[in-house]
């Protein structure tokens, strides 16, 4: 179902960059995915949403950014995609996420945009426009294969469609590359699987991968997860249960090795492990600015 909400605010802020993917500013414009991947962290209980498969629009999210954009006192990167992707199906007829990024422009700020999805070759002309200062599209991706990508990802587009866009916006000159993130225990944890992701995103154009191997398992999480393993993977909650208990993070086996394997691939591939930045940076006017004399 869908659920229209009026937002009190729309963007969070962080002292700094966030280490990974370099986002000052989170903008979340909806809430619930579509996408119902079936290892969601954004299931676990502290995030407040009680049913995931409904979608919260925020009706009023563009002019929240229209007026919270300008008051800020420094320029950062606007991240949009922790809690629910930007470009969910429900995107191609709402368009707020095709709005913000105007908005973005217009204002001059940086911006990383997280998705699993083709849809963002919509909005490619206004992702040119503020790469002049800053923009980053990153496509989740943490198979290289279609058939096992609809198991685990059942409502997103094909991992194929997804890698055929960011080739088309790295012909366009956009940074892109993979988040190869979660890399799911006893599933995806094996080296022809992360060296077929790497040489793939090198073949689209892939600036930089971004990997962490394995995932959360946290309470309504953990049970939706384990659910699906029973319909999809007989056997494997089994497997779950005996190497990480109630554990939180579940690293996957042979972590180090598999890591030595990533690194060496992207070397070989020449392409970076970690995303180029941009730097924050005070806005003409506001008080964080030095005084000339």
């Amino acid at each position: 179902m869908i659920h229209e909400v009026i937002a009190k605010t729309l963007l969070s802020s962080a002292k700094r960059p966030d280490p990974w993917f370099g986002i000052k500013y989170t903008m979340n414009l909806y809430r619930g995915c579509q996408h119902q991947c079936i290892y969601c962290d954004s299931r676990s209980e502290c995030y407040r949403i009680e049913n995931f498969a409904d979608v919260i629009v925020k009706v009023n999210a563009i002019d929240l950014l229209k007026k919270e954009l300008p008051r800020k006192r420094v320029k950062g990167t606007i991240g949009t995609g922790s809690m629910s992707d930007p470009y969910l199906p429900l995107e191609a007829t709402r368009r707020l996420t095709a709005q913000a990024l105007e908005v973005i422009a217009e204002q001059r700020f940086p911006v990383h945009v997280l998705t699993k999805s083709d849809l963002v070759l919509r909005d490619l002309d206004i992702l040119r426009v503020i790469s002049r200062v800053y923009a980053a599209i990153s496509f989740t991706i943490t198979t290289a294969d279609d058939e096992l990508g609809k198991k685990v990802e059942p409502g997103a587009p094909l991992v194929s469609r997804r890698f055929a866009a960011m080739t088309q916006l790295a012909d366009a000159g956009l940074l892109t590359g993979v988040l190869l993130m979660p890399v799911l225990p006893f599933i995806e944890d094996n080296p022809d699987n992360i060296t077929a992701i790497v040489d793939r995103a090198k073949d689209c154009g892939a600036s930089y991968i971004l990997a962490s191997f394995g995932m959360t398992l946290r309470d309504r999480q953990r049970a939706y997860y384990y659910a699906q393993l029973d319909r999809l993977f007989p056997g494997q909650r089994q497997q779950y249960e005996g190497q990480y208990g109630n554990r939180y993070l579940a690293a996957v086996r042979g972590a180090t090795r598999l890591k030595q394997i990533f690194r060496e691939t992207c070397e070989r591939q020449g392409i970076a492990t970690h995303l180029p930045f941009y730097e924050p940076a005070p806005l003409p006017g506001s008080a964080t600015q030095p005084a000339l004399f």
